[in-house]
C-alpha cells in the first residue's frame, strides 16, 4: 500500500492552521527535564583528554586546510559540496561547543567570526547563508545546523542575545512566508529534517517569546513545517516500519529519504518536538515505539543501528554511517528531556562509548563513512556489502565516500558532554544523566548555587565519586544504568546501601555545604542474541570485540596537512573464531597513576578485557574483503585457545558477533 502523505499533509495543514487560529494550541507543553546552557558542564579526567584528542585531530584543524571549511561560502569563500549548503553550518554547529569546552582560542575565534559574518550579511528579506547576493537556490535545511550553533553561542555569551534573536526572528518571518507560498525552499531533505527548525522555534518560544504575535508566528511556523514534511508518526509506526533491509522493498511514502539512516536519526526528534505544540500523548507514544522498532530490526550491539545510506537490517557486515551515530546521540538526549524514559540515555551512553570511537582512529585524524560490527578489513571493497554506498566507505580517511561526516562528526563528544546534566522543570534539582568525569556549576531555584565534581574512570571503572557543594539543601539525582546489578551508594563516608532508583534515577539529599557520595556500579557479563545463532558480548556500557591485528597502508596524504591521511587496514592474523560463552572471564587493570592512557580508544590501551575459550573454524569470505555471516553450526578446525576481547570502541578491525560452539571447550 502506498501512503500519499503529500496530499494528506496539505489537508491537515489547512486544518492545523484553523486549529491554531482557534486558540486550541497556544502554548508549548513543558519538557520533563531542561538543558543547561553551554559552558555550565565541563569534561574532566579522561573525557577531557578525549575532547582534546578530537580538538588536536581532524576536527580541530579543518578550518586550517579543509576547503569545505577553510574556504566555505558561508563566510565569503567559494567552496561547498552541495546545493543544500550544509558543510559550513555543520562545522559551525559542532565546533561552537567543541571550541568552548576545550578553551581553544583559535577555534573560538573562527566560530565567532563565522557568526558575525553570517549575521552581518543577512539580507533585507531575512535570509542568511551563502545564497545571499547570488542566484543559488534557497533551501531551508542548510540553515538549521547554523541556528543550533548560534543558539549555543548565545547561551554561552548572553551579550549576543539581542543580535542573534533579532536575526532568528527575521528569518522565521521569511520562512513562514515561504511556507505559505507553496512551500518555497522545501525540497526532499528539508521535508525530512523539519524537526531541527522546530526545535529552534521552540527555543525562541521558551526563552524569547517576544509577545503574543511572535508566539503565534512561532507556533504557526511549527505547524506548517510539520504538515509539509515527512509524517514521522507514520514512518515510526508499527504499520509502516520496515523490519528488514529496505533496498528490496517499496517505500510506502513515495519518498525513499524517509528510510535514509541519518534522516531517521534526526527524525527521532520530530515527534517529541511535535508533542510540545500538539499536546498529543500519541506523539510521545509513537516516538518511544519508533525508537524501539529501529533498534529491534536494525540495531547493533555497539548501541547504534545499521543504515549504509538506508536501513540495512541486522547482518553484521552491513554499515552504519558516522553522521547517523552523532545525530542519534543528540536525538536521544532530546527524547529524554521531553519523555523522561531512561532507555534513551542508556542507549546514548552505549553509543558514545562504543560506536562513536569505534569508527575513528585513536588519534581522531581519520574517520570512516561506514563502520561494521564484523569488520575484517578497511580498504577498497570492489565488491561490497553496502547496497547504496561506494567501495571506500569503510576506509579510515579525510572524506571517504561523502564529505558530510567530516564536518558533522565533531558534534558527537561536545553534545554528549553538554547534555550530561539536566535540571528538573522547577529548577530545584540537578540530574546527572551520562556517567563519566564531569564538573558542573549551576544556580538552581531560589539562588541555590551548586557545583558538582564527578571523579571516575567510568566506563573503564565501576566506581563514581561525586562531590557537591551547595548553598542550600536540595535533591540531586543520578542515573543508574539498567545494566547495573548489586549497585551501592555510600554518602559522606557512611556504610554503603543498596541503590533504589526510581525510573532510572537515584535521589540523594544534599545539604548546604559539601556532600560526597560514592557509587559502585558492578555489572555482569551478558550476551545478546544476534542473527545466525551468533552472540555479542557486553559488560556494563561497553561492548566487547576481538581486536584483529592489522597492517596499515597509507592510501593518500593531504597536501596541506600530512596528518590527514586515508588509511587501509588489513587483517594480519586469524579472526575466524567461535567461542564458548561458559568460559568468559572479566579482568580490570586500573592504572596505578589513576590516569588512563591517551588516546584511550586505541588498540591495547583500555584497562579492561574479557577472555574466552575459542577455536578456529571454517568461516567463509563473502567478498574479497568482508566476512560471510557467522556459521550457525561451527566446528573446530584448530586447537582450543584463549582469545581476548576488548572494548569495541578501541578496535578498528574486529569480530564482535561470534559463532557459538555447541560443545563446551
Amino acid at each position: 500500500m502506498t501512503f500519499n502523505f503529500l496530499r494528506l499533509s496539505g489537508i491537515i495543514s489547512c486544518l492545523s492552521i484553523i486549529w491554531g487560529a482557534s486558540g486550541q494550541t497556544t502554548s508549548l507543553a513543558p519538557k520533563k527535564f531542561l538543558s543547561i546552557p553551554l559552558g555550565g558542564i565541563r569534561p574532566t579526567g579522561w573525557l577531557l583528554d578525549q575532547l582534546m584528542v578530537q580538538t588536536n585531530g581532524l576536527a580541530g584543524h579543518e578550518h586550517e586546510f579543509y576547503d569545505y571549511v577553510s574556504q566555505t561560502d558561508w563566510v565569503g569563500g567559494t567552496s561547498y559540496y552541495s546545493s543544500l549548503e550544509e558543510a559550513g553550518s555543520y562545522w559551525f554547529n559542532a565546533m561552537v561547543p567543541n571550541g568552548i569546552l576545550a578553551n581553544n582560542s583559535a577555534i573560538n575565534a573562527k566560530t565567532s567570526a563565522f557568526l558575525s559574518y553570517v549575521l552581518s550579511h543577512q539580507d533585507s528579506t531575512g535570509w542568511f547563508g551563502p545564497e545571499v547576493g547570488t542566484t543559488k537556490p534557497r533551501y531551508l535545511w542548510g540553515r538549521y545546523p547554523f541556528m543550533f550553533g548560534a543558539i549555543q553561542m548565545t547561551e554561552f555569551n548572553p551579550a549576543l542575545t539581542d543580535q542573534v534573536v533579532t536575526a532568528l526572528y527575521k528569518f522565521v518571518n521569511l520562512a513562514n512566508t515561504m511556507l505559505k507560498s507553496n512551500n518555497t525552499g522545501v525540497e526532499a531533505w528539508t521535508q525530512t529534517r523539519w524537526e531541527d527548525f522546530v526545535m529552534t522555534l521552540q527555543w525562541l518560544y521558551d526563552n524569547h517569546p517576544n509577545g503574543t504575535a511572535s508566539q503565534a508566528l512561532l507556533i504557526d511556523t511549527m505547524e506548517r513545517l510539520k504538515w509539509t514534511g515527512v509524517p514521522w508518526e507514520k514512518v515510526f509506526s508499527q504499520q509502516y516500519f520496515p523490519t528488514t533491509a529496505v533496498e528490496h522493498i517499496p517505500n510506502p511514502f513515495n519518498l525513499p529519504l524517509t528510510w535514509h539512516g541519518v534522516n531517521m536519526a534526526e527524525g527521532l526528534k520530530a515527534l517529541p518536538a511535535t508533542y510540545r505544540f500538539t499536546h498529543n500523548q500519541s506523539d510521545l507514544d509513537t516516538a518511544s515505539q519508533g525508537w524501539d522498532l529501529l533498534f529491534q530490526y536494525h540495531g547493533r550491539p555497539s548501541g547504534i543501528y545499521a543504515a549504509d545510506e538506508y536501513l540495512a537490517g541486522l547482518e553484521a557486515i552491513r554499515g552504519t554511517e558516522l553522521c547517523l551515530v552523532v545525530e542519534t546521540m543528540f536525538s536521544g538526549s532530546f527524547l529524554y528531556q521531553v519523555i523522561g524514559d531512561p532507555k534513551f540515555p542508556d542507549r546514548v551512553e552505549r553509543i558514545a562509548y562504543n560506536a562513536l570511537p569505534g569508527t575513528l582512529t585513536g588519534n581522531m585524524w581519520s574517520r570512516q563513512y561506514l563502520q561494521q560490527q564484523n569488520q575484517i578489513a578497511a580498504k577498497n571493497m570492489s565488491t561490497n556489502p553496502f547496497a547504496n554506498d561506494g567501495p571506500y566507505s569503510n576506509v579510515f580517511g579525510l572524506e571517504p565516500n561523502y564529505p558530510c561526516c567530516t564536518v558533522n562528526h565533531p558534534q558527537g563528544w561536545p553534545k554528549f558532554i553538554t547534555n550530561a546534566f539536566v535540571t528538573t522543570p522547577d529548577n530545584l534539582s540537578l540530574v546527572h544523566l551520562y556517567l563519566g568525569p564531569f564538573s558542573t556549576s549551576v544556580t538552581l531555584g531560589s539562588g541555590n548555587a551548586v557545583t558538582a565534581n564527578v571523579a571516575t574512570l567510568y566506563p573503564f571503572s565501576d566506581t563514581v565519586t561525586t562531590t557537591i557543594t551547595a548553598k542550600a539543601t536540595f535533591t540531586y539525582f543520578v542515573r543508574i544504568p539498567s545494566w547495573v546489578v548489586g549497585g551501592t551508594i555510600a554518602i559522606n563516608g557512611a556504610a554503603a546501601k543498596a541503590l533504589a532508583p526510581v525510573n532510572g534515577l537515584q535521589s540523594v539529599t544534599v545539604s548546604a555545604g559539601t556532600t560526597t557520595f560514592v557509587l559502585q556500579l558492578p555489572a555482569p557479563i551478558t550476551t545478546e542474541t544476534r542473527p545466525h545463532g551468533a552472540i555479542a558480548v557486553h559488560r556494563g556500557p561497553l561492548h566487547y570485540a576481538f581486536d584483529i591485528p592489522r597492517t596499515t597502508k597509507v592510501l593518500a596524504t593531504n597536501a596541506q596537512q600530512p596528518l590527514a591521511q586515508d588509511l587501509e587496514f588489513d587483517a594480519a592474523a586469524n579472526w575466524q573464531y567461535a567461542i564458548d560463552p561458559a568460559t568468559f572471564k572479566f579482568s580490570s587493570s586500573p592504572p596505578t597513576s589513576g590516569i588512563l592512557p591517551s588516546p584511550i580508544f586505541d588498540s591495547g590501551l583500555t584497562p579492561l578485557k574479557i577472555t574466552v575459550n575459542a577455536c578456529l573454524i571454517n568461516w567463509a569470505i563473502a567478498g574479497p574483503t568482508f566476512a560471510a555471516s557467522p556459521p550457525t553450526t561451527p566446528a573446530c578446525t584448530g586447537a582450543n585457545t584463549t582469545i581476548t576481547l576488548t572494548p569495541y570502541g578501541a578496535t578498528k578491525l574486529r569480530i564482535s558477533e561470534f559463532p557459538v560452539l555447541t560443545k563446551p571447550l
